[in-house]
């Protein structure tokens, strides 16, 4: 392209071959996956590819076949990979070790299992065994030793304040088991239909950071206790992906996502956790790709969104869906639809401009891609500008 061209003055030279005057300008943005076309009608027409009438005459401009408006805006980037609803990975609740003799009744026979799907809170019975109920206690430190009075420590403290949370008093919360505590165990033991011995000994619950619902049961009723009991998983669902490591950058603690159902509902999401890169070898031969890999063998990080209106999820427990991952987002700027960019010869891109003083060419800078429009920016590129669009 001259420099009359980009001037906004189009050359009026007769000797510009006709071929030349018909040939279109293409071009791909490979940054936005679209392609941009200065047609032979749209360009030609105006002069901009050079070249005039077959008579030699100046041939008259024309307008566009359709306009647009430069606009401000605030543009978001993002994208959609796909994921999976559910409750997460489970885990398994494993019979306590026997630590000899019957002490914390961790023997014995299984006489009582939830169903799966059920939810387990503080308090209520994890299974029975012996025709005693195990229940469950939130905290992160499991039943190790047995707490009696005089015991001491980050475990004592956590009982105690299960034992305050279920309404159980009489006692301070905090790392000494006194003859309060052993009080207060005493009553919470009756409530379980247990012995009141005033002690609490591994096996005697299970401790878990919060309610759980039971995913899946292995144990059976009658068995002797032992092995896997049981697996459960949080009490809420999540999206899990398998997000390929070239879009890493896209996601952080706290970034926002749009969950699609497969019914085609909405749901707000935000990212949870990001894992580390996979680094398993590529599946070979056709195999099924291995965790944290793709069919093709791309590297990929685990990442969890959590969705904070678990009503909106429906009666969805488990189900493909798609995650639009909002990224980055800019107010405020200046944007044009993608098809309205006319590529420069001499490289760059313009916009076809259309005002009284009748057709130009205004060179622009690119900024982001996001949602078939891009930023702009350049001299003479103000909001509500008129500017052509190619067909």
């Amino acid at each position: 392209m001259t420099a009359g061209t980009r001037s906004g003055t189009p050359p009026q030279t007769p000797a510009e071959s006709s071929d030349r005057r018909r040939r279109p300008v293409r071009t791909v943005l490979i940054a936005a996956a679209v392609v941009v076309t200065a047609t032979a009608g749209g360009l030609a027409g105006t002069g901009v590819l050079g070249g005039g009438s077959d008579d030699g005459a100046a041939a008259a401009p024309s307008g566009p076949p359709s306009t647009a408006k430069v606009r401000k805006t605030t543009l978001t980037r993002t994208e959609t990979v796909t994921g999976a609803l559910g409750y997460g990975e489970a885990a398994s609740v494993q019979a306590p070790a026997p630590v000899g003799g019957a002490e914390g009744g961790v023997t014995g026979v299984v006489t009582w299992l939830p169903a799966e799907g059920t939810t387990i809170r503080r308090g209520a019975p994890v299974y029975s065994v012996d025709d005693r109920k195990v229940p469950l206690l939130y905290g992160s430190t499991p039943l190790y030793r047995t707490l009696k009075t005089g015991s001491e420590g980050k475990d004592v403290e956590q009982l105690e304040r299960n034992l305050a949370e279920l309404g159980y008093g009489g006692f301070t919360v905090d790392r000494e088991f006194t003859g309060a505590t052993a009080d207060a165990v005493k009553e919470w033991q009756d409530d379980l239909g247990r012995a009141g011995t005033g002690t609490v000994a591994p096996g005697d619950a299970v401790v878990a950071s919060g309610a759980r619902r039971v995913a899946g049961v292995q144990a059976t009723s009658g068995s002797s206790l032992s092995g896997p009991v049981l697996t459960w998983t949080g009490t809420e669902r999540i999206v899990t992906v398998d997000l390929e490591v070239r879009y890493e950058d896209l996601v952080d603690d706290g970034t926002k996502a749009t969950v699609a159902l497969p019914d085609g509902t909405e749901v707000d999401a935000e990212v949870g956790d990001v894992g580390t890169a996979a680094t398993a070898a590529p599946a070979e031969g056709g195999a099924a790709a291995p965790s944290g890999k793709t069919a093709s063998g791309e590297a990929t990080i685990p990442v969890t969104l959590t969705v904070e209106d678990q009503k909106k999820l429906g009666r969805y427990q488990a189900a493909p869906v798609d995650v639009t991952l909002k990224a980055e987002t800019r107010k405020d700027v200046l944007a044009v639809p993608v098809n309205a960019l006319v590529a420069l010869r001499e490289g760059g891109y313009a916009l076809e401009t259309v005002g009284t003083q009748g057709i130009a060419y205004v060179p622009v800078e690119l900024g982001m891609f996001a949602g078939g429009m891009v930023e702009i920016s350049g001299t003479g590129v103000t909001d509500g500008l008129v500017v052509g669009v190619p067909e």
